[in-house]
């Protein structure tokens, strides 16, 4: 075989994987964390979430909501953005997002401690020493501590949790003084607290991927049309495309918990099969193959 069709069958290889691994993309949503360090100022809660987003997005393994959709539902559910929700609540907020797995969490530790050769300590984990100048050979180590829970939008159940604490130092005559800002991605990472954080972010992007083999993909039907048709979301940048073939349930009424009064779910039905004969970027088209009882809001899975 020549060079050239050596290159080209090893091309089309590699597209064919790369287009196998893409398939369908699951959606995600992340909630402000609480902040439980004392540093209401700083926006701890909200500035990890946000790095957190990001890095989902740039891994290009999700669907990542938008944070002005996921302020919008959280006030229209009369639910604070402080991150401390219930696993219920959670899954409710994904539910109207139309996500499979909502993260949630707590930032228990945030801080920094300086240690000088020869004697003086001094201890500002959680409590901070940002803004103070020191001098002489020190060691100055940040610290970020952290809970995540995944959450199930389609159970309620909390699929992972995990707790993450990372450290990161450096040594000097003069160690000098950190100015992070969340809002300045590429400046907070200089920072100690920036690159310890990002260790715990990249480490949850992981603990995401791990946790997205629990749940099932689910889409949902957008309307039906009169000419046995019908229009489905996600689409293409989700996934999507044409020829997929999907099976459509539909809900039957809620399981409530007559003791706690929580939705326990509800039971589906199968209503029929469609077949994907066009795909936008943000839904679908899809013919249906079988069944004649689809509305609105049903399920898409997977066949």
């Amino acid at each position: 075989m020549s060079r050239k069709l050596t290159l080209l069958a090893l091309a089309l290889m590699m597209g064919f994987s790369i287009g196998l691994a893409q398939g369908l993309k699951k959606r995600v949503a992340v909630m402000d964390f609480e902040d439980k360090t004392g540093h209401g100022g700083w926006h701890i809660g909200s500035g990890m979430a946000d790095m957190l987003t990001t890095a989902l997005v740039k891994s290009g393994k999700f669907m990542v909501i938008e944070r002005q959709q996921l302020d919008k539902i959280m006030k229209e559910q009369s639910l604070g953005m402080s991150g401390a929700v219930t696993a219920q609540s959670a899954a409710q907020v994904g539910k109207l997002l139309g996500v499979e797995l909502m993260v949630t969490g707590s930032v228990n530790e945030f801080g920094e401690k300086s240690s000088k050769v020869g004697g003086s300590v001094g201890s500002s984990v959680s409590k901070g020493m940002f803004g103070l100048n020191k001098l002489g050979v020190e060691t100055k180590t940040a610290r970020v501590g952290l809970d995540v829970r995944l959450v199930n939008t389609t159970t309620g159940e909390i699929v992972a949790a995990e707790g993450f604490a990372e450290d990161e130092s450096k040594k000097g005559v003069d160690v000098g003084t950190d100015d992070f800002n969340f809002s300045n991605d590429t400046r907070f990472d200089q920072t100690l607290a920036g690159k310890a954080t990002r260790k715990a972010v990249n480490k949850i992007v992981d603990m995401i991927t791990g946790a997205m083999d629990k749940v099932a993909w689910t889409g949902m039907v957008l309307k039906i049309n009169a000419d046995q048709t019908l229009m489905l979301k996600p689409g293409a940048l989700g996934g999507v495309k044409v020829g997929d073939k999907f099976t459509v349930y539909s809900k039957g009424e809620e399981v409530i918990d007559p003791e706690t009064g929580l939705s326990l779910g509800s039971e589906e039905s199968q209503a029929g099969t469609i077949e994907v004969i066009d795909a936008k970027d943000q839904y679908a088209k899809a013919k249906i193959l079988t069944g004649s009882g689809l509305k609105e809001k049903d399920l898409v899975r997977e066949k």
